[in-house]
C-alpha cells in the first residue's frame, strides 16, 4: 500500500478548492507544520551555509538557497551527479532537465544522474505545476504545444531521481471550453533508469507520460509509494515503467454524462520491446460512479504502427469505479485490444472479479514469475537503494 502521506489523498479537484490564498492555483495552504520552519527550510539536508557536497544545490521561492526557481537550479547543473534540494513552496514554472544538442538532435551527458529532493519528505509540501494544454497557444504564435509541448516537467536525463515532490498540471477543461487539445501534462519523462518515490502526479488527461527517448530506447522507470490521479489515458507511453505500492485514483467528470469517463494505463509499447508498463502490490480507487472507467487500452501512435502496447497489473486491489466486466477497450478497432500484450494476476478488489474470463486475460503462476520488477529493470536495481 502507498506510505501513510497518500493513504487519503485529496483530489485534484478538491486540492485546487481548498485555498483561496497565496498558491490557490492549486490550493497549497496550509502546509505542514514543519514546512512553516523558514529557519531551517532544507530540513536535514543542510543550506548554502553547510553544504552536503559541492553538486549539492538549494531551492527556495523565499530568497534561503542558492536559486528560486527550480530550472534555475537545474541550468546550473552543467556536470552529472547534482543533487537539488527544494524547499517547501509551490513553484510555478515549466521544467526541463536534460540538453539536447541543437546540430545532432542527441543528449549530452549534462543533468544526469540527478538528484532532487523534497526537504520537508512530505510530497504535499513541494508542488511543481504549470497549466499548459496542448491546445494551448504559444506565445510566439507558432501554433500550440501540443501534447508534449504541454508537460509541465520534461525529464530527458538518465539517472535521475526524485523524492517527497508534487508534479502537477492544473489546466482544467472547465475554463476553457472552446479548446479541444485538452491533454496537459505533468510530467514527461524519457531517460532510462528514471526513479520516482513518494511523489504525487496531479492532472486530468495525460498526467504521467513515462515514455522512452526514442524508439530504438528501451527506458526503464520506476514508480515506488506514488499517487497518481487523473481522467483520461492518465498514465501512458512507451516506456519500460514499473510501479509498485502506488494509488491510481480516477477523478469524476462533469462534462460527460456517461461511461466510459476514461482510461487509467495507455502504453504505447514498442514492439521490439519485451517489457511494458508492470503494476504491482498497487491499488485503483475512484472519485467516479461505479464501473465508468476501464482500466487500460492500448496506444498504437501514428509515428509507431509498430507498436504492441504491453500491461501487466497483478497483486492489485481494483475498486468499484473499474467496469469489471469490460476492462479493457479500443483506442482504434484497427489495433483491438486482445492483439495486445494485457494480463492480469492475483488482483483483488469490485473491479478485479471475473466474471466474462475472457475480457480479463489472466498469467498463470508461472508465466507471472516473469512479470516482477526484477526481470523488467534487470540490473538497474532502485528498489534497493534506502
Amino acid at each position: 500500500m502507498p506510505s501513510s502521506h497518500l493513504r487519503l489523498p485529496l483530489s485534484r479537484r478538491g486540492f485546487l478548492m481548498a485555498s483561496a490564498g497565496a498558491g490557490a492555483a492549486l490550493g497549497l495552504a496550509p502546509l505542514s507544520a514543519h514546512a512553516h520552519e523558514q529557519r531551517r527550510p532544507f530540513g536535514r539536508y543542510g543550506s548554502p551555509a553547510r553544504r552536503l557536497t559541492p553538486k549539492t544545490v538549494y531551492v527556495d521561492p523565499h530568497g534561503h538557497g542558492d536559486f528560486t526557481t527550480v530550472q534555475a537550479a537545474v541550468d546550473a547543473a552543467t556536470t552529472a551527479g547534482f543533487t537539488l534540494v527544494i524547499a517547501p513552496g509551490v513553484y510555478r514554472e515549466t521544467v526541463s532537465a536534460g540538453v539536447v544538442a541543437p546540430a545532432t538532435g542527441q543528449r549530452t551527458e549534462a543533468a544526469t544522474e540527478m538528484t532532487w529532493i523534497g526537504a520537508s519528505e512530505d510530497p504535499r509540501d513541494v508542488v511543481i505545476v504549470y497549466d499548459n494544454a496542448a491546445g494551448t497557444p504559444k506565445p510566439d504564435g507558432s501554433g500550440t504545444y501540443g501534447t508534449s509541448g504541454s508537460a509541465t516537467t520534461l525529464i530527458r536525463t538518465d539517472g535521475f531521481t526524485a523524492r517527497w515532490i508534487t508534479f502537477a498540471n492544473d489546466w482544467l477543461r472547465a475554463d476553457h471550453p472552446g479548446v479541444s487539445g485538452t491533454q496537459a501534462v505533468a510530467i514527461k519523462v524519457q531517460g532510462d533508469r528514471s526513479a520516482f518515490h513518494h511523489c504525487r502526479f496531479l492532472g486530468h488527461q495525460d498526467t504521467l507520460y513515462a515514455d522512452s527517448f526514442d524508439l530504438g530506447l528501451f527506458a526503464r522507470q520506476y514508480y515506488a509509494h506514488c499517487y497518481v490521479e487523473g481522467d483520461v489515458d492518465f498514465v501512458f507511453g512507451r516506456a519500460t515503467a514499473v510501479y509498485e505500492h502506488c494509488h491510481f485514483r480516477t477523478l469524476n467528470r462533469t462534462d460527460l454524462t456517461g461511461a466510459p469517463y476514461g482510461f487509467v494505463f495507455a502504453p504505447s509499447t514498442a514492439g521490439a520491446n519485451p517489457r511494458g508498463y508492470l503494476v504491482t502490490r498497487s491499488r485503483v480507487s475512484s472519485e467516479a460512479p461505479d464501473a465508468f472507467y476501464k482500466l487500460a487500452r492500448p496506444w498504437v501512435p501514428s509515428s509507431d504502427t509498430t507498436a504492441h502496447p504491453m500491461l501487466t497489473v497483478r497483486d492489485t486491489w481494483l475498486g468499484t469505479g473499474i467496469d469489471a466486466v469490460a476492462p479493457y477497450a479500443n483506442m482504434r478497432e484497427t489495433y483491438p485490444w486482445q492483439s495486445m500484450r494485457f494480463a492480469e494476476y492475483a488482483n483483488s478488489g469490485p473491479g478485479a472479479v471475473i466474471s466474462v474470463p475472457e475480457n480479463r486475460p489472466q498469467l498463470t503462476p508461472e508465466t507471472a514469475a516473469g512479470h516482477t520488477r526484477r526481470a523488467y529493470l534487470g540490473d538497474w536495481r532502485p528498489y534497493e537503494r534506502t
